[in-house]
């Protein structure tokens, strides 16, 4: 299976093949795109961030994504996808993520390449929103500077921060977290995506995470949560957005 199909198949929100094609969404409504890799593809995050919003009540927002494995931002510019959806479609956010981030060289990678989207997405009518992700497990210690990674290049293309790393850090800072990671140490787990699409709905919408049901949603329906554990996850999805300006 190419990368292409491999993103098609996981991508549920995507519509693309032969060649770059835009992401279908129905018409009208607040239009949500996101570009990244298997951290955003993986549990179906902007299906999720959708889902959760119209467990809130809103209605408007639809999302869809240009997700393929292992890409950089750089690789998004050069491949096409993505730059013709900016082209071919107005949006009101465009989110944008690539692997941690938390090395020098790398910093510098994500500020250049978010700067060299910037222009296309606020052509789009879009404001571009910067998805901080989360180090592996074996690189724990990197929380900081992955945040500082994400900060600095929201900062850089005036746009908005979203602290979903930042979320799971704060898990940690009470107690010992449940598992925020799959089994390779790495990606999501369901509980790690529904925290980040907790983060970037709110940083969307203002919608409040205290505020929601204790459910998951997903593709297959909901998965409820205990009581104690969607209490703690919302909480530190507040934590992170009240620590962490909208705009660096």
């Amino acid at each position: 299976m190419t990368r292409l199909a491999l993103a098609l198949a996981l991508v549920g929100t995507s519509c693309l093949g032969g060649g770059p094609t835009v992401p279908s969404l129905p018409p009208g409504g607040v239009r949500v795109l996101f570009i990244g890799n298997s951290l955003t593809y993986v549990n179906d995050l902007p299906g999720m961030v959708q889902r959760l919003a119209r467990l809130a009540g809103n209605t408007d927002l639809a999302t869809a994504s240009v997700a393929f494995p292992n890409y950089a931002l750089e690789d998004h510019w050069s491949e096409g996808t993505a730059r013709a959806a900016l082209v071919q479609r107005d949006w009101e956010f465009v989110v944008l993520q690539q692997g941690p981030s938390s090395l020098p060289q790398n910093q510098v990678h994500l500020a250049t390449w978010s700067g060299q989207f910037a222009p296309l997405i606020r052509a789009a009518g879009a404001e571009p929103v910067l998805y901080m992700v989360w180090p592996s497990l074996a690189r724990f210690d990197d929380f900081p500077e992955v945040r500082n990674s994400y900060r600095n290049a929201a900062e850089v293309v005036e746009g908005i921060f979203a602290p979903a790393g930042d979320a799971w850090m704060a898990m940690w800072e009470t107690e010992p977290a449940p598992g925020l990671y799959s089994g390779d140490g790495f990606h999501p787990s369901q509980l790690g995506t529904y925290l980040a699409a907790l983060v970037i709905l709110a940083r969307l919408t203002n919608i409040d995470p205290t505020t929601l049901p204790p459910v998951i949603p997903h593709q297959g329906g909901q998965t409820p949560l205990a009581p104690e554990l969607a209490e703690r996850l919302q909480a530190a999805a507040e934590t992170a957005l009240a620590r962490n300006p909208t705009r660096p």
